[in-house]
């Protein structure tokens, strides 16, 4: 993996860490190929059981790199082809539809400032540790564009849709407090604490019936959209293929034995 985008695996956790502090980890092209490619490696490895995705610096991310972003828009225009805007279904949505659909839980450890797509990967993870520091901002009508990287669809379920209608109209800043009474932060803790917290978090994920919490992210995202029959249906499924695990059995086990379970993640 590039630099911009650090990778790394131990014991069943994928920790990706966005490494582009002098930029206060605003994407270019290689960080997008590199965070692409970072999260569809973790969803693909058998051994990955739970993923961290956090950044350095100051910064979670800023977004769209908007220095690089400039010149690509003049060659467009010397060109007459409208190639940059391709970067939206080259690399976001695959960044985002891989951190929402893999089988494995996803934690997003937001240290600094969450913009555009920043805020939109933050988002696409399934629970939010944040710095009491940090800073959530809906940028995106703020230069003149549309909603990408999911926020259209995740923003709403989490905040519900006139708020979110109001945080995209109005683009703005708001604090981790804000976040968190929103219910877009699941847990705020110090600055200082935010890298040790958002790790055990993760850790913990990586300890768990992971054949369980794939089962919980698909019927979340499954109920969404959904009538109540057709997701008690989906839950029946899902429910058959969890019961059928080993983690279920040494589940049942250990509370039988009045121990802690030690699971295997299948």
């Amino acid at each position: 993996m590039a630099d911009s985008v650090l990778y790394e695996v131990s014991d069943g956790l994928a920790t990706i860490t966005i490494n582009r502090p002098e930029a206060m980890n605003a994407m270019n092209i290689e960080a997008k190929v590199a965070l692409r490619d970072s999260a569809r490696a973790a969803a693909a490895d058998p051994s990955v059981r739970a993923v961290l995705l956090t950044a350095s610096g100051r910064a979670f991310c800023v977004g769209q790199d908007l220095k690089e972003h400039i010149g690509l828009l003049a060659a467009d225009r010397e060109s007459g082809t409208g190639n940059t805007m391709n970067t939206v279904r080259e690399h976001y949505n695959p960044i985002v539809r891989t951190l929402t659909e893999m089988p494995k839980p996803v934690v997003a450890g937001v240290n600094g400032v969450a913009a555009g797509a920043g805020l939109g990967f933050a988002l696409a993870a399934d629970y939010r540790v944040v710095a009491d520091t940090a800073k959530f901002t809906t940028s995106f009508a703020g230069v003149a564009l549309t909603a990408d990287s999911g926020v259209s669809w995740t923003l709403p379920r989490l905040i519900g849709q006139s708020r979110a209608a109001d945080l995209l109209l109005f683009p703005r800043s708001f604090s981790a407090q804000e976040a968190y009474e929103l219910g877009i932060a699941n847990k705020v803790v110090p600055a200082d604490d935010l890298a040790e917290e958002a790790a055990a978090v993760a850790r913990a994920l990586a300890e768990g019936p992971t054949v369980a919490y794939a089962a919980l992210k698909a019927s979340l995202a499954y109920g969404a959209g959904h009538t109540l029959s057709e997701t008690l249906d989906k839950e029946d499924e899902l429910q058959t293929r969890a019961g059928a695990s080993e983690d279920h059995t040494i589940a049942v086990q250990a509370f039988i034995a009045k121990e802690k379970p030690k699971y295997l993640g299948r």
